[in-house]
């Protein structure tokens, strides 16, 4: 039986998004399976994936907004700006106070230039950035705006400081603790990186890998998926009759009265069958976008 759904994974640590998605693909016999945000090898927690034809969804979550939290060691610089990367200068000692790393850290809330880090998957005429630093070749990446919603300093140990975030989508946080180090004087790498939401989803709803391989081999996959009126919580649902659910079986357009200062609608069939979103075209006519028939 084809897998289709949204289900939320946490990450483990040293595995790329791919490698998440690959092995996903394993244990449950379904090919098409995407991911919503992609998480540094290093980084742990939230990485949702939709399977089968809830990959249709993937275009509603290209501007999610992402919650993290995790430590910056002061006093190192490292080419990858994380744990991962090679030291970059020598280790300089640390003499700050909590204090005045919340201060830095104040600067980079709101909208702000960031440039990615020349280990990313950016594209630089056409070709990933981190290929090119690889090779040892200049990497050249043009600053991007990004809105750093919360960037807050909740303790310092020695040279750890450890902080919590909500950013944009395109936000690199590794970025954010090179270039605290940067302003602090000592130099700073990403040490530990936990994320803790994507757009709607969060740890509570995530499974490990061990459990979904386990829940599969149980017959219970359907029991980890997150439940379809959760997900889009933004747009409004309608349960549609057996006429409406004709009408988007055909790509035709419904009435939907209710619904007349919406863009967008999920509509179901029943409580756990969504399938489509559709578009507002005019008035309450609205016309199938998504079809996940």
């Amino acid at each position: 039986m084809p897998a289709n759904g949204v289900m939320v994974v946490d990450k483990p640590a040293g595995w790329t998004s791919h490698d998440v998605v690959a092995r996903m693909r394993r244990l449950v016999g379904e090919r098409s399976i995407g991911h919503l945000g992609t998480l540094d090898p290093m980084a742990t927690g939230v990485l949702p994936l939709v399977l089968g034809r809830m990959t249709r969804l993937s275009q509603f979550y290209r501007a999610s907004e992402k919650a993290y939290e995790g430590t910056i060691r002061l006093g190192l610089a490292t080419d990858t700006y994380d744990c991962d990367g090679y030291p970059v200068g020598e280790p300089q000692e640390v003499k700050v106070t909590l204090e005045e790393v919340a201060a830095v850290a104040s600067v980079f809330r709101g909208l702000i230039s960031q440039t990615p880090p020349p280990f990313s998957a950016k594209k630089v005429k056409g070709v990933p950035a981190y290929k090119l630093a690889r090779k040892k070749q200049e990497v050249e990446l043009q600053p991007v705006e990004v809105e750093v919603k919360e960037f807050a300093i909740l303790g310092l140990d020695g040279d750890l400081v450890e902080f919590r975030s909500r950013v944009s989508s395109g936000t690199y946080l590794r970025s954010l603790a090179h270039e605290l180090g940067q302003k602090l004087g000592v130099g700073a790498h990403l040490a530990s990186l936990r994320r803790t939401a994507v757009a709607e989803f969060t740890l509570e709803q995530s499974h490990t890998l061990e459990q979904v391989a386990e829940a599969v081999g149980q017959g219970r996959l359907e029991e980890l998926l997150v439940h379809p009126r959760r997900v889009l919580p933004e747009i409004p649902s309608v349960t549609a009759d057996d006429e409406a659910v004709g009408k988007i079986r055909h790509g035709r357009s419904l009435n939907l009265p209710e619904m007349s200062r919406s863009k967008f609608v999920k509509v179901f069939a029943g409580q756990a069958e969504l399938i489509c979103i559709a578009s507002r075209v005019a008035g309450t006519l609205f016309h199938p976008k998504v079809v996940l028939l």
